[in-house]
């Protein structure tokens, strides 16, 4: 239905407008019953709906309507599934529809700086292609289905530690290339209805009142032409919020700042038409809602939860399998040991709770595959409300595994581990669980550990067990997906999104995590995650990328289309993928990117492109994908553009960002010369190194070389001087400033001379 917005807003009082601009309650936004302009809801995301029961029930004390809780976007991101991630989109939107909702919210995309963030669950990665990619298919699925979403948080959220306080302050180059870049991405190419501002500052701002943020870069650079609001409670001054691009305030702040935002009005500090500006992009995501409803829609459960399944089983991640102990055989006498077998760790703590419609438990599924003659039992083996060993638990664990063909153990951390609202303090589980996995390695060699965690952990035991399966959080749906992938229904296609350190301290922040007071420094720059590890050489526990098959994959035949490009122009890149084993299964080709030779500090290799296929024992297909502009660049901080230098290019692809296997180069040429004021104290190899500036420069210098003749002959091959004398000259040379070249030639070069000189670079004909 077409509206004329404008005509709308000219009809509303001053009043009314601003009203618009902050929530009616905790969920929903402010209609205007006289100008039919209803009122639609929100609720929280973005795995599963969360509505509670009671319209003002933000804390969870009642029960939310039942949704299906799909896995979280730790997990979601490890399946490297574009389409699997936006079916999932789908399914969520059709919940929406059929509990009245307008705008999930969610999903996140802030990148995992440290793994202690308390919040990394719902996060997908440490690398922003990646994890934008991941977003932007699920922004996709739930959009499809008429249902918005709200992309967060906005930005530069990495930390739970004082997160309403703390001010986040990195350089401008790390903030495109890593923080932001993982949300350009969804906002370029999936235009979420909303974006949700977070609690923190950004180098001293509010992000809720960060005009650099919410308009120069989000609506004028990115064109997002949804609404921004507020994280619940982010809201610092209402009227510098909404001069700086921030539209809906939520939740509600009983009309205070409603008033506060009228009186900037009407005494000069905010302009009416700041305001009409945002009522209208308010409105019309309204009116989005109101046109995109489906009356009486319904969604079936049991497909959902299927379909939970289906998600879940390709977004766990086999971190080893010595002697192929997995997938197990049917028909085993198998021990199962671990509260959480009985009783999941499906989902994190906090404003993503999902009440789930059913749940899969593990011990249950494992009994449904495990074959008519297997034998299975149960050993509770440790509490999961304390961190001390209890020593019945343990020994009946013990003999339980002894007496078993092999032994599941179910680990991780529980909800008092990881959460909304704090950091970790370590990378360590419980001691009574480290515990109990080192006493069942003594008896028992056929060990798997089976993880239901949200982010890394670290495996003091992990040499003493053949098998880890790192589940995640995965759903309501969890527990069947981990049967189907112990007994190979399913063969495990997951890969890491995130490095699983050796020990914290290797952590690219470690240093600087949380930070002092309310100002934690991005002092690693863009040495995030595996640039780090790969720049430092630091070997992890488990790299970037890495996941495990029941099969074997090989690759071949990588052509790319053009070996020589401009930097306008876009490249396709094939490699062929075989099944070399016995199995079907999914692997997930890997192509990174490395700049041969910079003038600036690049990290060794960036993923730049990932496919994900399918394929039965022997079958070969041949993947593309394509590399622009964006995969060769760096921010230019002095053009504020992204810039490409001109040289070779190393495509690289591979099983994960340790494991490369095909390589080849490609050559780009710049289209943009990077433009620098020369003057006296422009150093000479900044002008050879510049192909327009260092001919002029050669040909000065020869001319001071050849007037100066015997003198700088005898300077280079001095033997007094000794070895490398000719290489000290140069390097001298090289790093004279242009006023040095008048005392180098003796007074050839006078001031008055290299002043014209000057302006003769600096003003080419």
């Amino acid at each position: 239905m077409k509206r004329d917005i404008q005509a709308l807003i000219a009809e509303m009082t001053l009043e009314e407008k601003a009203g618009m601009c902050s929530g009616l309650d905790f969920w929903r936004l402010k209609g205007v019953e006289r100008l039919d302009i209803p009122s639609i809801m929100v609720t929280d995301g973005p795995h599963g709906l969360r509505k509670q029961q009671e319209g003002t029930d933000h804390l969870g004390v009642f029960d939310s309507v039942p949704a299906t809780c799909f896995p979280s976007a730790a997990g979601i991101a490890s399946s490297w599934d574009r389409e699997l991630v936006g079916k999932m989109g789908v399914a969520l939107g059709e919940e929406c529809q059929a509990e009245n909702v307008a705008v999930l919210l969610g999903p996140g995309a802030n990148i995992k700086r440290s793994p202690l963030c308390g919040r990394n669950f719902e996060y997908f990665s440490e690398d922003p292609f990646l994890s934008s990619e991941i977003a932007t298919s699920h922004i996709q699925g739930v959009q499809s289905q008429g249902v918005g979403t709200s992309l967060k948080h906005f930005a530069v959220n990495n930390q739970e530690h004082r997160r309403m306080g703390v001010d986040a302050v990195a350089d401008e180059r790390t903030l495109r290339e890593i923080y932001l870049a993982s949300f350009e991405g969804p906002v370029k190419n999936g235009q979420p209805w909303t974006v949700m501002s977070a609690y923190n500052k950004v180098n001293g701002t509010y992000a809720s009142e960060n005009k650099f943020l919410l308009t120069d870069i989000l609506k004028e650079e990115w064109g997002h032409e949804g609404l921004v609001v507020t994280d619940w409670g982010a809201n610092n001054d209402r009227v510098d919020g909404l001069a700086a691009g921030q539209e809906l305030e939520m939740p509600s702040s009983g009309g205070a700042n409603d008033r506060k935002i009228v009186e900037a009005i009407q005494n000069g500090q905010l302009s009416e038409e700041t305001l009409n500006r945002a009522v209208e992009r308010i409105l019309r995501i309204i009116f989005m809602s109101v046109d995109n409803k489906k009356p009486n829609a319904t969604y079936d459960r049991g497909d959902h939860h299927r379909l939970a399944r289906t998600v879940a089983g390709e977004t766990m991640v086999l971190l080893k399998n010595e002697e192929n102990l997995l997938p197990l055989a049917k028909g085993k006498k198998l021990a199962v040991i671990g509260p959480f077998a009985q009783k999941p760790r499906y989902q994190g703590g906090g404003s993503s709770h999902i009440n789930p419609t059913q749940i899969d438990v593990p011990m249950d599924e494992i009994k449904k595959l495990a074959g008519d003659s297997a034998s299975v039992v149960y050993a509770q083996g440790f509490h999961l409300d304390r961190d001390d060993l209890d020593a019945a638990l343990m020994e009946e664990a013990k003999q339980a595994a002894g007496e078993a063909d092999a032994v599941i153990i179910f680990a991780g951390l529980p909800d008092r581990y990881e959460s909304e609202g704090f950091d970790r303090k370590h990378l360590h589980m419980p001691s009574n669980q480290n515990q109990l996995i080192e006493a069942i390695a003594t008896v028992q060699s056929n060990v798997i550990v089976v993880l239901m965690n949200g982010s890394p952990i670290d495996m003091p035991w992990i040499g003493r067990v053949k098998s880890i399966l790192e589940a995640y959080l995965g759903g309501q749906a969890a527990g069947g997906a981990i049967a189907d992938l112990l007994f190979g229904e399913v063969n495990p296609s997951g890969k890491l999104t995130e490095t699983f350190p050796m020990k914290l301290s290797d952590n690219p922040s470690f240093l600087f995590f949380p930070g002092e007071g309310n100002r934690v420094e991005y002092r690693e720059g863009i040495f995030v995650g595996y640039r780090y590890y790969d720049a430092k050489e630091v070997k992890p526990l488990f790299p970037f990328g890495h996941g495990l098959s029941y099969t074997t994959f090989e690759y071949s035949n990588l052509a790319i289309d053009h070996k020589t490009i401009k930097d306008t122009e876009s490249v396709n890149v094939q490699v062929t993928i075989q099944n070399a084993g016995s199995r079907a299964g999914k692997e997930i080709a890997q192509l990174y990117v490395r700049d041969v030779e910079s003038r600036v500090i690049r990290p060794v290799k960036e993923l730049k492109g990932f496919a994900k296929v399918e394929l039965q024992p022997g079958e070969k297909k041949t993947v593309m994908m394509t590399l622009d502009k964006r995969s060769f660049a760096y921010y230019n901080v002095d053009l504020k553009d992204w810039h490409v230098e001109s040289g070779d290019f190393e495509i690289l692809i591979g099983r994960s960002c340790e494991d490369i296997v095909v390589s080849d180069t490609v050559h780009v040429e710049s289209t943009v010369a990077l433009k620098s004021i020369v003057d006296l104290n422009t150093l000479i190899i900044d002008l050879l190194n510049d192909p327009q500036k260092a001919p002029f420069v050669q040909g000065l210098l020869q001319k001071m070389q050849e007037g100066m003749g015997t003198m700088l002959e005898g300077l280079e091959d001095s033997e007094s001087l000794g070895e490398g004398s000719s290489e000290m000259f140069e390097g001298f040379i090289n790093y004279l400033p242009l006023r040095g070249l008048s005392m180098m030639s003796q007074g050839m070069f006078t001031e008055e001379m290299l002043n014209g000189i000057i302006q003769q670079l600096n003003n080419p004909s």
